[in-house]
């Protein structure tokens, strides 16, 4: 039986999620059809589009993402307390981007001025879609849905696009995600369509590359922001450049079957997380397979089955052995 989407997320525990997407029957709808020979390549660009620009009107961002041929990976990050400094007007506002909204709403940005009664139901409404604006489940509904009418559209047919459900798993702590996100960036060369993190096409990871040659990073993903710090800005908490190399060497030692190949050149960011050469291509090849809900150190592990009122703590024995 699935696990409830509530018993997936807790925003008190971590903001950071890896979601999961699957074409119906794992079919490739986005990718070429072998039975006819037809390309829908062009299809991981809507979704890598659509994913971008959705970020920039939810309170989420976007970490990692990799869209593959039948499914998509995702990491990302809820913003909380950026939802909480947008103002009623602004929360109104990015919500029209998506949907209608109601009359009230409507009337609202159009000027006109709302007696007492339905201005008290303006902010009530406001304060749904502020909620909504964090809500990964609202995110992957509006994204995978807008795929599927466009994709359904261009095929002149009808009937489901993606498998029921996305899945998610929550990611407890910096290792957890680091070695997600690279999981995610690498699925490209896993897969063997692309030969180096550069030229995997609709991920992440190429964007970061080639906004890092300019000297910058991409405004539309989640930045590195560097080692810890006091009054740092939001953002990943590793130097760009470090991430970049560990992603290639590892991308390497999967292309080239080279399983001790990082043994003797130890990464920053696998001394500063304690984490074996071993043990990090085992993260980086085979993450969905050893973890199938939350992942992180026993504590944070522990502590998100207590708020998620589950009995078991899944996979600890693997983190335990994987994240030492």
């Amino acid at each position: 039986m699935a696990t409830a989407r509530k018993q997936q997320v807790s925003l008190i525990d971590t903001p950071y999620y890896h979601c999961i997407s699957r074409c119906v029957r794992r079919a490739f709808l986005c990718g070429e059809d072998k039975l006819t020979g037809q390309s829908y390549e062009h299809r991981r660009g809507w979704v890598e589009d659509k994913l971008l620009a959705l970020s920039q009107t939810f309170a989420i961002d976007v970490c990692a993402y990799a869209v593959m041929s039948n499914h998509t990976h995702i990491v990302l990050h809820v913003d909380v307390e950026q939802v909480k400094t947008w103002s009623i007007h602004e929360v109104i506002t990015r919500w029209h981007q998506l949907f209608k909204g109601t009359l009230i709403t409507q009337q609202y940005l159009r000027g006109d001025k709302l007696i007492k009664p339905l201005q008290q139901i303006l902010e009530e409404t406001a304060e749904v879609y502020r909620s909504r604006l964090t809500d990964i489940s609202w995110f992957m509904r509006i994204l995978n849905e807008s795929i599927a009418v466009q994709a359904n559209k261009e095929d002149k047919c009808t009937g489901r696009f993606w498998e029921g459900r996305f899945k998610s798993q929550a990611l407890l702590d910096e290792a957890a995600v680091i070695a997600c996100m690279a999981y995610v960036d690498l699925n490209p060369i896993r897969a063997n369509i692309a030969t180096s993190p550069e030229s995997s096409n609709h991920t992440s990871i190429q964007q970061r590359i080639h906004s890092a040659k300019k000297t910058k990073q991409p405004k539309v993903l989640f930045p590195f922001i560097g080692n810890p710090r006091h009054n740092a800005p939001k953002g990943l908490t590793f130097e760009l450049k470090d991430y970049i190399e560990l992603i290639d060497l590892t991308g390497r030692c999967i292309r080239e079957d080279k399983q001790g190949y990082i043994d003797n050149n130890l990464p920053n960011i696998l001394m500063r997380l304690n984490i074996s050469a071993e043990n990090w291509l085992t993260l980086t090849t085979q993450f969905r397979k050893v973890f199938h809900g939350a992942v992180g150190n026993p504590e944070a592990l522990t502590e998100f089955c207590q708020h998620q009122h589950l009995k078991k703590r899944a996979a600890v024995s693997v983190c335990q052995k994987l994240f030492a």
